[in-house]
């Protein structure tokens, strides 16, 4: 069993940065893959990125390419999210996930534990 608590969201202007993080609790979060996920009002929720559990393997949405950089302490049982150059379209509710697998999946059915999420909002 995972818990997941997402921190850090806010309201910054475009062209701003926020960092996200995401604690997790249970024995497995060394061995679990992790995952970011954002759900704008009105839409699916939507893939951001996802690290490995060695944090050597990344994988990120092409919309937030050289922008966002996820990266995870194992010893700390975190996973950050640092964004970036934010856009107006980047507000969502952001939600961390981990998965009962090593394997890098880039959908929600890939993941078993989810957090609350955190609101990021980013004003014109």
């Amino acid at each position: 069993q995972v818990q997941l608590v997402e921190s850090g969201g806010g309201l910054v202007q475009a062209g701003g940065s926020l960092r996200l993080s995401c604690a997790a609790s249970g024995r497995t979060f060394s061995s679990s893959a992790m995952g970011w996920f954002r759900q704008a009002p009105g839409k699916e929720r939507e893939f951001v990125v996802a690290i490995s559990r060695s944090g050597g393997l990344t994988s990120y949405a092409d919309s937030v390419k050289g922008r966002f950089t996820i990266s995870r302490d194992n010893a700390k049982n975190t996973v950050a999210l640092q964004m970036n150059s934010l856009k107006p379209e980047d507000t969502a509710v952001y939600y961390c996930a981990a998965a009962l697998t090593s394997r890098v999946g880039i959908t929600t059915l890939d993941y078993d534990y989810w957090g609350q999420g955190t609101q990021v909002t980013v004003s014109s």
